[in-house]
Formats: structure tokens, sequence, C-alpha cells
């Protein structure tokens, strides 16, 4: 599954990365590419194994504002 998520609060390099760094220590993650600018991410998932909300509220937890586009 492919899933959109906007995330609010990424203002370097290095948040974008730790974003990143996070959705992929949860396990059925495919693909991960965060767009700092636009304060969006895209992720690509076994929805068998995470879901969305899971993903958007272990992103949430390190101290940034996440919902699913």
């Amino acid at each position: 599954m492919k899933q959109k998520f906007t995330i609010n609060g990424m203002s370097c390099d290095h948040c974008a990365n730790r974003v990143e760094t996070t959705i992929n220590e949860l396990p059925g993650i495919q693909k991960v590419k965060i767009h700092l600018k636009k304060g969006q991410g895209v992720v690509k998932f076994d929805d068998t194994q995470v879901s969305a909300d899971e993903i958007a509220k272990k992103v949430t937890e390190i101290g940034y504002e996440t919902t699913v586009a």
C-alpha cells in the first residue's frame, strides 16, 4: 500500500532524516520519501504489518504533527 502523510514541524534536513529513520524502524515499511519543503511524506508499506494510523502516530511521538493525507 502507498500512503501520503502531511508532516508539520520539519524545518531542516535533519528533521526529515529523523522522520524517515523513525518510519523505517516500523515493521512492513518498504519505501519512505520525505519532502521537506512540501511538509509531506509518501510511504509504501505492507498493510498487514502496519497501518497508516500507526505510522502517523509514531511520527507524532517524536514531535511532528502528522496526519494521513
